[in-house]
C-alpha cells in the first residue's frame, strides 16, 4: 500500500462532508490543537450540560485524513458523555498504534481510517479531533469542579 492508497473514496467522501463547521457563540470550552508533523490544526468549541456534550463546532485545517476523522466526530459528538469520548479516543489511539479493532457502534465508520496504522506520520492528523474534544470536555469538567469547591 502506498500513501496515496490512504485517500480512498470513503475517506474523501467523509472529508468533503464535515458538518458543524465554524465556531460557537459562548462555548463552555474552546481548544486549539495542531500536529506539527503534518501541519494539520483544529479549533473545537463545545457546550455541555452535566456530563454530556450539547453543542459542537470546529474549524478544521487538515489533510483528508484529519478532515474525515473530524467529520465522524461532528456527526456523533453531541449527546456523548465525557467518559464515552475518552473511550472512543483511546480506541482510536489503540487502533493506530497497536492495530487494535476500530471503534464499533455509531463510531464504526472510523474503520475506514484503519490503513493509517501503517503511516505513523499521519496518526497526529487523525487523532486531532479526538484529542481536542477530550481536552475541551476535561476543561469544562475541571472548571466546574473548581467552581463548586469555591462556590
Amino acid at each position: 500500500m502506498t500513501v496515496n492508497d490512504l485517500y480512498n473514496k470513503a475517506i474523501l467522501s467523509l472529508a468533503g462532508n464535515i458538518t458543524r463547521s465554524g465556531r460557537l457563540e459562548k462555548p463552555d470550552a474552546s481548544v486549539f490543537l495542531d500536529s506539527p508533523l503534518c501541519g494539520s490544526r483544529i479549533t473545537v468549541d463545545i457546550r455541555m450540560e452535566g456530563e454530556k456534550v450539547t453543542d459542537y463546532a470546529a474549524e478544521v485545517k487538515a489533510c483528508a485524513l484529519g478532515q474525515a476523522a473530524s467529520a465522524v466526530m461532528a456527526r456523533h459528538v453531541v449527546g456523548q458523555t465525557a467518559a464515552q469520548l475518552h473511550e472512543v479516543a483511546e480506541q482510536m489511539r489503540a487502533m493506530l498504534k497497536h492495530k487494535a479493532p476500530p471503534p464499533a457502534g455509531e463510531w464504526g465508520e472510523l474503520e475506514v481510517l484503519q490503513p493509517v496504522t501503517e503511516y505513523k506520520a499521519r496518526h497526529g492528523s487523525v487523532m486531532l479531533p479526538f484529542e481536542a474534544v477530550v481536552k475541551a470536555v476535561d476543561e469544562v469538567l475541571a472548571r466546574r469542579a473548581e467552581d463548586s469547591r469555591h462556590g
